[in-house]
């Protein structure tokens, strides 16, 4: 039995609406609260995970009662919860009884949307219920010390400063100076027009992983190194010589740059924003983003798109001549993938076009909030299935479509974004989908199957995280990267349970990465902030045969916003310097 006990105070409406105490919390939208309502009401609500519809709570009533109350006092609450039978006293007397069988336990804690005062608060259990409680506990800590005892340890591998030309999540990798291993390319911004839009490249550096500075261009600045959005450059073999480039819109133009000096080798003046923007801060385009696409047969996509925040795109080619445009509802960074044509079709937004510019369908008209991520592929098991939509919509929830623009399923989870692809749960058929809340309802993390079916849902951590795959072991399963922090951090199974740790050594936490440095087709991982860069690996080598290389996104198509994708692959273990280097 649990006991729960508030005092609370606010003015009218005050307390009335938005002060309370919940129970049986499983996250920030599942669970059952307990409140003084309106002035002259007593309720008890449960909350329940899905959206009817957007943005549009979902409250089951289970008991309320008519109690007429003076904001300048005062009152005790109290709530037992028994199996399933809940009771609600104030002041010591009961007025109200419920049976409720969603929730059976959780956390308990005390909530307002407004100020309001809470006193001696406390929860207690009957002895039964205590060593019920006890157990479960010590049961679930034993299996994850057996389950990250069962993982490699995470070791440092190489670190860097970044004096004064540091970023947040504004870095791509790619080989700039031809040595075939990754390079670093930092970005720094000046958000010159509000907070997570408009925002100018001011500074770009280019690093080894070693530290050694390659180039410069722009003045760092150490206040320019943080942002909440995306930033338009990459680093891409844009003319097919071998080499690589950096692509960038800055300066209101789309520049190429020589990826071993930075020099710039080609620009051209970006568009002028179109008449028919709301909000038009300059005379021309400054670029939120840019992506490569295959528009003319060419598999290594040397099409480029560059796109504005919400609105319209232009797609150049590697001459930078302008090819078309399109405009919609475009979200945050685009999917391309080749149905097959030998072009890439395009979805973007909530919409599909074709590589001759064409939309093939739509639903900006009835999806009212933007898509945060989105993707296109086959996730089931069967290799002949074709492939579908899937997006996380912002606070549209999750949604599947069909190649035809139907919607196949919609689940309104809340603010969902970031997503990722991978083979979180190899017992199951076919690949997951695991995506994690924002806004009003951060943190909760939602692994569905290929058909939309939750299969897993949490809240491990607190605010929102990019959900990146992570190839730790090897072995077929894929883990995934909540953060670097040492407490809601580490990396969650498809059970979303914390099944690797990073150590306390005090390390940078701000920002991941996650792509194979050492060669051996296992993934390490990147953290930093704005001054220094350390990079982990497994503190132990793989031992088997066959060891699993899935196949990603190219990295030259990189975003705050990207859905990455982790399709199965498998290659023989190849032994050399590489592999030995991650044992040492």
């Amino acid at each position: 039995m649990g006991r729960l006990h508030r005092r609370g105070e606010g003015k009218a409406p005050g307390i009335g609406r938005h002060g309370r105490f919940v129970f049986r919390y499983h996250t920030n939208r599942d669970y059952y609260w307990c409140g003084l309502n309106g002035g002259n009401q007593v309720r008890l609500v449960a909350h329940l995970p899905i959206e009817p519809a957007l943005r549009a709570p979902a409250w089951k009533e289970l008991a309320a009662a008519a109690f007429a109350y003076d904001t300048t006092r005062y009152y005790s609450l109290r709530v037992e919860a028994i199996g399933t039978q809940i009771r609600v006293f104030v002041d010591g007397r009961q007025v109200l009884q419920a049976t409720a069988s969603g929730l059976a336990k959780g956390k308990a804690g005390i909530s307002a949307g407004i100020p309001a005062r809470f006193q001696e608060f406390r929860v207690s259990a009957s002895d039964a219920a205590a060593r019920a409680s006890a157990t479960r506990i010590q049961a679930r800590e034993a299996e994850l010390a057996r389950l990250r005892g069962a993982n490699p340890q995470p070791k440092l591998w190489k670190k860097f400063d970044t004096p004064g030309f540091g970023a947040g999540r504004n870095v791509r990798f790619g080989d700039l100076d031809g040595d075939g291993v990754p390079d670093m390319l930092i970005a720094q911004n000046i958000p010159r027009v509000q907070a997570d839009a408009f925002d100018q490249i001011s500074c770009l550096t280019a690093v080894t992983l070693d530290g050694k500075v390659l180039w410069q261009s722009g003045r760092p600045d150490p206040r320019n190194g943080l942002l909440t959005n995306d930033t338009p450059f990459q680093i891409h073999d844009i003319d097919g010589d071998g080499r690589n480039e950096v692509v960038v819109a800055r300066d209101f133009q789309l520049q190429i740059l020589d990826g071993k000096s930075g020099v710039v080798r080609q620009r051209v003046w970006l568009p002028k924003m179109p008449a028919d923007d709301a909000f038009r801060p300059y005379e021309r385009e400054n670029g939120d983003s840019i992506a490569f696409v295959n528009f003319f047969g060419d598999k290594r996509r040397h099409e480029i798109l560059v796109k504005d925040r919400y609105t319209h795109f232009w797609i150049y080619n590697n001459r930078l001549e302008l090819l078309w445009q399109g405009n919609g509802q475009t979200g945050h960074f685009p999917f391309p993938i080749d149905l097959g044509e030998g072009y890439d079709s395009l979805m973007i937004g909530y919409s599909l076009w074709n590589h001759a510019g064409v939309k093939l369908w739509s639903h900006d008209a009835d999806l009212h909030d933007h898509a945060d991520g989105i993707m296109v592929g086959n996730l089931s098991a069967d290799p002949k299935a074709e492939p579908r939509v899937y997006a996380s919509g912002s606070d549209e929830g999750f949604i599947l479509f069909d190649l035809h623009g139907r919607i196949l399923k919609q689940v309104r989870v809340g603010h969902n974004q970031s997503p990722s692809v991978a083979r979180y749960r190899p017992d199951l058929p076919g690949l997951q989908y695991i995506s994690v809340n924002f806004w009003k309802n951060p943190g909760i993390v939602t692994l569905f199957d290929a058909d939309g079916n939750i299969l897993a849902q949490e809240e491990p951590i607190h605010s929102g995280s990019p959900m990146l795959p992570v190839n730790w072991r090897g072995d077929g399963q894929e883990f995934c990267l909540l953060s670097g922090n040492v407490v809601e951090g580490g990396l969650i199974d498809g059970h979303l349970r914390r099944v690797v740790m990073f150590p306390h050594d005090g390390h940078p936490d701000l920002a991941a990465a996650v792509l194979d440095l050492t060669g051996d087709q296992r993934d390490e991982i990147v953290l930093w902030d704005e001054k220094r860069v350390w990079i982990y690996t497994q503190d132990r080598p793989f031992t088997g045969t066959r060891i699993y290389a899935p196949i990603r996104n190219p990295d030259y198509n990189d975003s705050n916003y990207r859905t990455m994708v982790s399709v199965p692959n498998w290659e023989d273990v190849r032994q050399g310097r590489k592999q030995a280097a991650k044992g040492n």
